[in-house]
């Protein structure tokens, strides 16, 4: 079973701030069954007390310590934004939301660290054309 399937993947997306595409990404959580509607929220609040961009074009926005509760299932989304938006002070283009059971977040970015550390994989992703696209770069990165 992969994580990542075509519902929680949108290609070209334009917002107009970090805001939205936090929302986004956690829209789709919350459509796949992973977590609920107050996920979202504890998304917002986590990226207003410090930001989740990750370096390279990538921001992982995930819910607060105290929103582990509410997670229902581990899942991630992604979304490549048609054009870069401000996450602090610096420009993301690749959103990955995530909604993690006890300890999977830490084996989860840490294979999502490593893809994307490639800039060829990081380029690949940004440029992929279809969901299954980006899905089979994701899973032949992450070893799924």
């Amino acid at each position: 079973m992969s994580i990542l399937t075509k519902d929680k993947v949108k290609l070209n997306v334009k917002v107009k701030d970090k805001y939205e595409a936090i929302r986004l990404a956690g829209q789709l959580l919350v459509q796949a069954g992973h977590v609920p509607e107050q996920y979202v929220e504890k998304m917002i609040e986590r990226e207003n007390v410090s930001s989740t961009y990750l370096g390279g074009g990538l921001a992982m926005p995930h819910g607060t310590n105290d929103s582990k509760e509410l997670i229902r299932s581990t899942g991630m989304s992604v979304i490549v934004l048609a054009d870069e938006v401000d996450f602090g002070d610096e420009p993301a283009r690749l959103i990955i939301g995530l909604a993690a059971v006890g300890e999977e977040h830490l084996e989860m970015l840490s294979s999502i660290a490593v893809l994307v550390s490639d800039e060829d994989d990081m380029q690949r992703i940004i440029q992929a054309t279809s969901e299954e696209e980006l899905i089979q770069i994701f899973e032949a990165g992450m070893g799924a």
